[in-house]
């Protein structure tokens, strides 16, 4: 067994890669570009929705406020006629890019604890580098990516955003995976 805490440097070096290589995959190459479509006359639709002085939070329309109201005809009438949707709102007048950052880092360091968690319990010192690569790669891969798959089901994200995304969570799978093999605890 390797403990978690003898982990830290391959946990460390997995974080700084992903967060790399997502800000490059964002910044630079722009294949999520598409990720969100524009709002016909958004400015109008913006103007709209100022007057309701929303706060910051997640949103549904129309909301039912209970199963039962939800399968009645009034609600299916409402929901029926549309637009139907679910939207986050971000608080107003601020730029929450560095904050973000800093958690998405805080993000790649706990998949890396989690990641050094199982391996370390079911590897040993001077495992070889793809038998570490593989156990590390898929704890990875599950934390980046499987979630996402929710977001299409449950609130119908498109497929293909979903889809890069989770092609997303396989780059940092591997990215983790081979600071992990590459970082491995050898036998003295």
């Amino acid at each position: 067994m390797v403990s978690v805490m003898s982990l830290w440097l391959p946990i460390v070096v997995a974080a700084v890669l992903v967060f790399v290589v997502s800000s490059i995959i964002h910044m630079v190459l722009g294949y999520h570009a598409g990720d969100y479509r524009a709002v016909p006359r958004q400015d109008e639709v913006q103007d709209a929705l100022r007057r309701f002085q929303l706060g910051a939070g997640d949103y549904m329309l129309p909301k039912p406020h209970s199963m039962k109201e939800m399968n009645s005809p009034e609600f299916k009438a409402k929901y029926g006629k549309g637009p139907s949707l679910v939207m986050t709102v971000f608080p107003q007048g601020q730029n929450w890019m560095g904050v973000q950052l800093a958690t998405w880092f805080l993000y790649a360091v706990m998949v890396g604890v989690f990641t050094g968690y199982v391996a370390g319990i079911t590897l040993p010192a001077g495992a070889p580098y793809m038998t570490v690569f593989r156990v590390t790669g898929t704890v990875a891969f599950m934390g980046y990516a499987l979630a996402l798959f929710q977001q299409s089901i449950w609130y119908q994200r498109r497929w293909t955003t979903t889809l890069i995304s989770v092609f997303d969570g396989l780059i940092y799978g591997l990215l983790t995976a081979g600071a992990f093999g590459w970082l491995w605890p050898q036998v003295i």
